[in-house]
């Protein structure tokens, strides 16, 4: 059953449901049956709110990872240049140039091998378990 609702609106408004109508090919009592049954549709704030925290979860589980994979990197930075600095010797100055050639050498193959694993899509972070990652005692429930 149907019942004949007289209402004004803003010209603006009437214009643009015209216009929609045109284009979808259809009358404008469906575009505006459609909008007022969305409207009124008790389940459309839930839809929309639930489409929100899904996307609200997913960031928060990608910035975990990526607090994750920072702390990760500045453990293992500081943990190779400390270990660095305790066991190297200084060098005699005779000795430098030939170090740094070897230096540049050893730097060319590690850049080298590093182009090929991202290439492959291959990461050092991925190959570390999040629940060894976490560390004893720490919190990663967000």
């Amino acid at each position: 059953m149907r019942d004949r609702l007289n209402l004004t609106l803003p010209v603006e408004l009437i214009g643009r449901i015209n216009e929609l109508a045109d284009r979808k090919k259809l009358p404008r009592s469906a575009i505006v049956e459609a909008a007022v049954t969305s409207f009124l549709s008790p389940d459309h704030a839930d839809v929309r709110e639930a489409a929100f925290a899904r996307r609200l979860d997913r960031l928060s589980r990608q910035v975990q990872r990526m607090e994750r994979d920072l702390g990760i990197t500045a453990e293992t930075l500081a943990l190779f240049v400390r270990f660095w600095l305790s066991i190297t010797p200084p060098l005699p100055p005779d000795a430098q140039a030939a170090a740094q050639a070897k230096g540049r050498e050893r730097f060319d193959g590690f850049v080298e091998t590093l182009g090929k694993r991202l290439q492959k899509g291959q990461s050092f972070l991925r190959e570390i378990p999040d629940d060894i990652a976490a560390g004893p005692g720490s919190d990663q429930s967000g």
